[in-house]
């Protein structure tokens, strides 16, 4: 085992174990992405969970942790896709109060951008 700090994360044992944290949020949003769009719904479980699953992707990645691994940008970019599509497809139907559609849909935006931002500073190196 590896050790090269006093912090937390500063070894090879918790270099897996956050790997295993990241790898299971990018699997959850992927088979989310992969199955019945009705789940993405902003009513439904992934609707809500794909963007909380994103956003701790992008807070551990932020860290520079090693071990915080995230997809490349191209990927992150089609979840958006898929995801705002859905979104836009259904959130009218749910006759959100004013303003909010157009604020969730800049947080939304925001969300899956600072992850692909991420994912392109990590490629980059």
């Amino acid at each position: 085992m590896g050790t090269w700090g006093s912090g937390n994360f500063d070894s090879d044992t918790a270099a897996d174990h956050l790997s295993g944290i990241t790898e299971r949020l990018v699997s959850e949003i992927a088979e989310a992405m992969a199955d019945d769009p009705v789940g993405l719904e902003p009513d439904e479980y992934w609707g809500v969970a794909v963007p909380c699953n994103v956003e701790l992707l992008c807070l551990m990645a932020e860290q520079r942790h090693v071990g915080a691994e995230v997809p490349q940008a191209a990927v992150v970019e089609g979840w958006k896709k898929t995801f705002m599509d859905v979104w836009e497809r259904t959130i009218d139907g749910l006759e959100p109060e004013p303003g909010y559609k157009e604020e969730r849909r800049a947080e939304l935006i925001r969300t899956f951008d600072r992850l692909a931002g991420l994912a392109g500073e990590r490629a980059a190196g």
